[in-house]
């Protein structure tokens, strides 16, 4: 058989041209991460509340998961290529548009529900041809390209920032709008999946065999699908409701100053990049089961350090640095767990539909987070519901997820 050559590589090094773009193309998709950095500037432009300026937020996120769900079958039909470029069009034309908004409620139907349609249809994308450049790397090709994604903030957040200042936040929208449609575009040209006839040659020692291939219908006919949309939906959970207090925890609670909350989050977005190709790692080496064990007892562990600490700096510093990476541990624990459990002939259908936990997730950590806030008076309450989800995750995972076969085998 003709020698495979990726990029105009061999293809041992070639493959790694694509973990390469789709961290590029995460960038600019995890941009919505930053998006707090307009909420002041859009306030005062308009004179909405804070409530008001969420909206755009929540609906992106919203419109991200169902995206994920419904745009799956897309990747297996049309290729990782063409529907990467209609991804990529739709989310620069979102953030485009956003700059022409005379009022919040279009903001919000441009850049919530154009632009977080956009990253529904291109998210998975390079995720699914890593998990298939890399059947002996599953999880840490899958969470190098997912890292651009988590830290995201600590390079297009400052770029936000300057672009508001000079040019005014509706501006800001349109310029990084461009780029982002013209990245997107260019990252996508090359994408493509392995021939049928190519196999990887696992490192030594390595090899971990993976499950039968599974149409969506096999798949949530089986106990393990809903064991792990189980485990991702509570991951998640408990991550968003302790990561969507870091900065008034920091200002309340651990009595730092306005800019070292500020400073604290950026930190923080670095763990959650972090998380993903570590756990991505972690997820080869160990097994989805004994990953997500462990990430729900570091997230135990930190939220009681966080619950007893009191105004401690220290810990709260230390807490909320391995929630933040534990959060993007589980964006990659997800989706190699997906391919390693159900085959990868129909992952990228599948992984949106176990991408609507991360929707659930979402919404129910930012409401429930800010309901036992209203209720106890202090972020501190947040704490014992995160430690009693983690403890109901280890169960899960322990009971749902299959143990690890063993490796070579």
């Amino acid at each position: 058989m003709e020698e495979v050559r990726v990029l105009g590589f061999p293809v041992e090094k070639g493959r790694w041209g694509f973990v390469l773009l789709g961290f590029v193309a995460n960038v600019c998709m995890g941009a919505v991460y930053a998006f707090s950095v307009f909420r002041k500037p859009l306030e005062a432009l308009w004179g909405i509340t804070a409530t008001e300026s969420g909206l755009p937020f929540m609906v992106f996120l919203a419109l991200f998961a169902l995206g994920m769900a419904l745009a799956g079958g897309l990747v297996e039909n049309w290729g990782p290529r063409k529907t990467g470029i209609l991804g990529g069009l739709l989310v620069g034309l979102g953030w485009i548009l956003a700059g022409f908004s005379p009022n919040v409620g279009l903001l919000t139907l441009f850049y919530g529900v154009i632009g977080g349609a956009g990253v529904g249809v291109a998210y998975g994308c390079p995720i699914a041809v890593a998990g298939k450049w890399f059947p002996d790397r599953r999880g840490l090709a899958v969470g190098l390209t997912l890292a651009g994604f988590g830290a995201s903030a600590l390079v297009v957040a400052p770029i936000m920032s300057w672009l508001i200042s000079s040019q005014g936040p509706l501006r800001a929208f349109t310029i990084m709008g461009a780029v982002f449609l013209a990245v997107l575009v260019l990252a996508s040209l090359p994408m493509r999946f392995p021939p049928r006839e190519w196999k990887a040659v696992p490192a030594k020692g390595k090899a971990r065999s993976s499950g039968p291939d599974l149409d969506r219908g096999q798949m949530v006919r089986t106990p393990t699908f809903w064991a792990l949309w189980g485990v991702y939906t509570i991951g998640c959970l408990a991550g968003l409701m302790a990561i969507g207090i870091a900065a008034p925890f920091g200002r309340e609670v651990a009595k730092l100053s306005a800019g070292l909350s500020a400073a604290a989050v950026s930190v923080f977005a670095l763990f959650n990049g972090v998380g993903r190709p570590l756990f991505g790692w972690l997820t080869d080496r160990l097994s989805p089961r004994n990953a997500g064990v462990l990430s729900f007892a570091l997230i135990l562990l930190a939220s009681l350090v966080l619950w007893r600490a009191g105004e401690s700096p220290a810990a709260y510093f230390v807490g909320f640095s391995v929630l933040w990476l534990n959060l993007g541990g589980w964006l990659a624990i997800a989706p190699a767990a997906t391919a390693t459990l159900f085959g990868t002939q129909h992952y990228a259908k599948n992984y949106g539909l176990v991408f609507t936990s991360y929707g659930v997730g979402a919404i129910l950590g930012n409401v429930m987070s800010g309901l036992f806030r209203d209720l106890m008076g202090s972020y501190v309450a947040v704490f014992p519901p995160v430690m009693a989800l983690a403890g109901l995750g280890i169960v899960v995972a322990l009971v749902g997820l299959p143990r690890p076969a063993p490796r070579g085998k």
